[in-house]
């Protein structure tokens, strides 16, 4: 029985390029989006074809007891979770306090913040009980900066940088591994930033910024850290780290 790479929030960029580094690995990847039945078919097939183990299913986070029972199928069903890369997105994009409701608000902190403690919840039980497991937290640069227009995202992610805090003091004396990783800059991945921006926008960034100028973070080299910090020994593990590419300015060098 092969260990479970659980992934929420499998897309096309950091998630599903994680789920391919540990299936290579030797994990069961198990995929999780809330959309687009095609690309998680094509994702899963990806790391079949390279010789990995997958299996995907699209879930809303947001719904109640969608996270708790998938958990509990996959210990019963596929093998026990040894590492969960918690990948869901909470950008709602640029907007002042007056157009910002309370539902997306409330979205947000749902998706950044709550579905993190909800899966951990869910799957601390069992790795404390096993004296192992990691967790692998995707952040961003609004968990430690607050710009104008990013009420919602700010507050959800400062809150996710927060329990992943209180989760290490809890959890690392018990052998469970939890790392806060903040991408700070634009990742080149087309369902995510490519949405964001349009295809046009995209492409010109791409050509500006991306490809052979390496000035956008490649999701498959941040899916190697992944797979770095998760095989750290105890004795010096990473709970918190940055990632950006070598021409961007850092966070807390911008004015």
């Amino acid at each position: 029985m092969r260990p479970v790479c659980l992934v929420l929030g499998a897309g096309a960029g950091i998630g599903g390029n994680v789920g391919k580094r540990f299936a290579r690995g030797g994990y069961h990847a198990v995929l999780c989006r809330r959309s687009d039945q095609e690309g998680l078919d094509q994702l899963v097939h990806e790391i079949e074809d390279d010789g990995g183990s997958a299996t995907g299913s699209l879930m809303n986070a947001i719904e109640e007891g969608a996270i708790e029972n998938t958990v509990a199928e996959i210990e019963a069903e596929i093998g026990p979770i040894e590492v969960v890369a918690y990948n869901l997105g909470a950008q709602i994009g640029d907007r002042a306090l007056a157009n910002t409701s309370l539902k997306q608000f409330e979205v947000g902190w749902r998706l950044a913040t709550f579905g993190l403690f909800r899966v951990a919840h869910a799957v601390c039980p069992q790795m404390e009980e096993r004296g192992k497991g990691v967790f692998l937290v995707t952040s961003a640069t609004a968990a430690v900066r607050g710009n104008k227009g990013q009420h919602s995202h700010a507050a959800a992610m400062g809150g996710r940088r927060m329990l992943c805090q209180t989760l290490n003091a809890e959890f690392a004396p018990k052998g469970i591994h939890i790392a806060h990783i903040l991408i700070d800059g634009a990742v080149d991945a087309p369902d995510t930033l490519g949405k964001m921006l349009g295809p046009e926008r995209f492409r010109q960034l791409r050509e500006a910024r991306g490809q052979e100028h390496d000035g956008l973070l490649l999701p498959e080299k941040i899916a190697d850290t992944y797979w770095h910090i998760a095989n750290q020994h105890r004795s010096a593990w990473t709970h918190e780290l940055d990632l950006r590419a070598y021409s961007d300015t850092a966070w807390w060098n911008h004015a």
